[in-house]
């Protein structure tokens, strides 16, 4: 216990303004967390962090002390690193937060696989279609499917994530197939409540997005019951390609309407604000891009925005 320790805690306590997110971070209690800020603020003779019952935060000495104290950080970390590029194996805990589905049905086989790559590794992975606060929770990275919002975290583009009008092949032979997006008026579509506009679906018309309005009995927040509803043949609906892309393959759902592209997101791994990206987090998000592919291995066949003319 030393210096180091007492910088490490502070420093997480200004990433998160929070000690108990910071214990949290550092695996260790609330309490201890603020007994190493307490040690490092009598060391030093001066208050780093204002405390009050509501929040925390820095002082002007706080403010200056953090600045240096993440660069020494950073050379400690930067030093581990170089002492063992040449190790094969990773230690330590991997925290991932990613959303549901997409991690059952993609996700989980490559972390298997990377753990089986790296037996002294463990790995932590919380499913939730919310985004959740990476700092405050203490985790490594995420991964987020769709237009990410403006924000401190840095990103790294995975792959496209492609949105797909899809039904079953019964569906369209007992109610027609829609040849132009205006048709889908009088079909019964499947709604998604996690959109802005549940009932507008966005096509690209002769250049130019146009919002289409649709309707439908079966309005839901969760895209795997969309999915079964779609497949039980209850009506048309858009949904995520990693959701159906294999479906659509093995020709279980049939894609429709994909001469007119819909707006499209792209799949990403984010991380906290951090100068030095842990080895294990560069290390399994290398890994899964690879695993993934730029076109996405659920995508192979489908008819995408990389194959027909789209604007940006």
């Amino acid at each position: 216990m030393g210096r180091f320790e007492e910088m490490q805690a502070f420093v997480r306590t200004a990433e998160a303004q929070s000690f108990t997110a910071a214990g949290q971070r550092l695996g260790l209690s609330k309490s201890i967390v603020s007994q190493r800020v307490a040690d490092l603020e009598a060391r030093l003779g001066v208050r780093l962090i204002n405390r009050t019952t509501r929040r925390l935060s820095l002082t002007e000495a706080g403010l200056g002390f953090l600045a240096g104290a993440e660069r020494a950080l950073g050379e400690v970390a930067d030093a581990e690193e170089r002492a063992t590029r040449d190790a094969t194996e990773l230690r330590g805990t991997l925290r991932i937060a990613a959303p549901l589905s997409f991690a059952l049905m993609h996700l989980q086989s490559a972390i298997f696989d990377f753990m089986a790559a790296h037996p002294a590794l463990e790995v932590h992975i919380d499913l939730d279609d919310r985004h959740l606060d990476l700092v405050a929770g203490g985790w490594d990275m995420a991964v987020r499917i769709g237009r990410l919002p403006d924000s401190s975290l840095i990103a790294r583009r995975l792959a496209p994530s492609l949105t797909v009008c899809c039904a079953t092949r019964d569906y369209l032979d007992r109610h027609g197939t829609p040849a132009r997006p205006e048709e889908l008026a009088r079909h019964d579509c499947v709604l998604y409540t996690g959109s802005s506009r549940p009932d507008s679906w966005p096509f690209l018309i002769d250049g130019e997005w146009v919002p289409i309005e649709v309707h439908g009995r079966l309005v839901t927040n969760n895209g795997d019951l969309i999915l079964n509803a779609v497949l039980a043949g209850h009506g048309i609906a858009i949904l995520p390609s990693f959701l159906v892309g294999c479906r659509i393959a093995e020709g279980d759902l049939v894609q429709v309407l994909a001469d007119w592209p819909m707006k499209q997101g792209a799949i990403h791994a984010v991380y906290p604000p951090t100068r030095n990206l842990p080895a294990r987090v560069r290390a399994f998000t290398d890994f899964l891009a690879e695993r993934i592919g730029r076109e996405p291995y659920w995508d192979q066949g489908l008819a995408t925005p990389s194959k027909l003319s789209m604007p940006d």
